[in-house]
């Protein structure tokens, strides 16, 4: 999304800020013409741009969606930064001004973008959107699926496997640390290369104080990590709901229902969500989501169309008042719950813990959030392969009370090296402390809905 995480996921979610709205990608070529003056429509762009360079035809896209698709609170005077920026390219398309290459115009759109002052919009290279769309869509691509967190100068410190990836089958594991690979000093960018080449390599990991060998070669897989279910605590009695991401869209909801029913049935006596790293995704699998832990919240989208209401309640989405979604035996977890969050958590994850906290259901424990919870974006492909997201509207409670940029933990920890440390030595510091936190974690007995 829009902040820069401190512990970058090295391979699974390259992932470049995810959109909130992933499904609603737009695939209508909306084009645009020289000087985009005033009154100048789609439809006049578009002929328009057929006589324009490839770098102009792109520039022209993406500055008539900022003119006519922009929903954000940026104050920036789009209509004078279009201007300044087709200065720019011009000054970059001289030598060549009608057969201009596209890739000239990549920096200027990066740079105009930035301007605009909306952490949240932003330009995405061919290769960003590629990422984008194979992690928005489960697609395919060459990775280890593993993700790792920086220690000693490197991305070294293993967070997270992914299930059924070739880093699970090679057997390494949550707090391992790469020392070696072929036996020279570990680098992240020789692991990169050999990902990127599909070359076998052999690491040397420390787990837990002991060295141990590990063989790994990456492999065309599936980029989907979906929600899944581990038990912790006194007598395995804490059910932990690992949430990476709420992509791809129409697949997490109906998951995390099915696996809270399964902690019911086991028995478990609290459940702790944990959102860390998760770079949001489908708003609509998030409300559904939440429903398996706050009966009933109510959300409005301010756009400069009008507000849209959005209400959910045991699973079902209503939009002004007309069925948007559901989820198949839809569950209701009342017992003790505690949501782990840390910076890198974006977008519709902020959601999640921010309805939790609002109906007072359980903690939120970690750090401030991202910054990505009070708006809406879009995804918009331009040109041949590149992409524009765009803030599309804001949310507020039905009251007028704004959603926060930022959630704020009710129990603020930030992580450190030192939890870093732990973890390699087997200590989940943040975990812990969402453990200790369901003994006074409030439990529900009744639909306590706020508005």
């Amino acid at each position: 999304m829009n902040a820069t995480p401190r512990r970058a996921p090295a391979f699974r979610l390259s992932a470049h800020r995810v959109s909130l709205f992933v499904a609603a990608l737009w695939s209508a070529g909306l084009g645009g013409s020289g000087a985009l003056a005033q009154g100048t429509g789609p439809v006049e762009s578009a002929q328009a741009a057929v006589a324009a360079s490839p770098a102009q035809a792109i520039f022209d896209q993406v500055n008539l969606l900022l003119r006519d698709a922009y929903g954000g609170l940026s104050t920036v005077d789009r209509a004078a930064l279009s201007r300044e920026y087709q200065g720019r390219l011009n000054a970059v398309c001289a030598p060549t001004p009608v057969t201009c290459p596209v890739e000239k115009a990549y920096p200027v759109l990066e740079a105009e973008l930035t301007a605009l002052g909306d952490e949240h919009s932003f330009f995405e290279t061919p290769e960003d959107f590629r990422d984008f769309v194979a992690n928005a869509t489960g697609g395919n691509r060459k990775q280890f699926g593993v993700k790792l967190a920086q220690l000693d100068g490197q991305n070294r410190v293993v967070l997270e496997v992914v299930p059924q990836s070739a880093a699970e089958e090679a057997g390494l594991a949550r707090g391992d640390v790469l020392l070696t690979l072929d036996g020279q000093p570990y680098t992240y960018d020789a692991l990169r290369d050999a990902r990127l080449a599909g070359r076998g390599i052999t690491l040397g990991v420390d787990r837990a104080g002991q060295p141990l060998t590990v063989n790994l070669s990456s492999r065309d897989s599936s980029t989907l990590d979906l929600p899944r279910l581990s038990f912790t605590g006194p007598q395995n009695t804490v059910a932990v709901l690992r949430i990476p991401s709420f992509l791809p869209s129409g697949s997490v909801a109906q998951r995390i229902h099915d696996l809270v029913g399964e902690a019911r049935q086991r028995g478990v006596q609290g459940i702790i969500v944990d959102l860390r790293g998760n770079p949001g995704g489908s708003l609509a699998d998030c409300d559904s989501a939440v429903s398996a832990f706050v009966p009933t919240f109510t959300r409005v989208a301010r756009t400069a169309d009008g507000d849209l209401s959005t209400l959910v309640r045991q699973g079902v989405r209503m939009e002004n008042g007309r069925n948007a979604g559901a989820v198949r035996n839809p569950q209701l977890w009342t017992g003790p719950l505690a949501v782990l969050v840390d910076q890198s958590s974006a977008s519709c994850s902020e959601f999640f813990a921010y309805e939790v906290q609002y109906a007072g259901r359980g903690p939120v424990i970690g750090e401030a959030t991202a910054g990505v919870g009070n708006t809406a974006t879009r995804v918009f492909p331009v040109g041949e392969d590149a992409a524009v997201q765009l803030t599309i509207l804001h949310y507020t409670k039905p009251g007028g009370q704004p959603y926060p940029v930022h959630v704020t933990p009710d129990r603020l920890h930030a992580s450190s090296e030192e939890d870093l440390r732990q973890l390699t030595r087997g200590q989940d510091i943040l975990l812990t402390l969402g453990v200790q936190a369901l003994a006074t974690a409030p439990t529900l007995t009744q639909d306590r809905a706020r508005p």
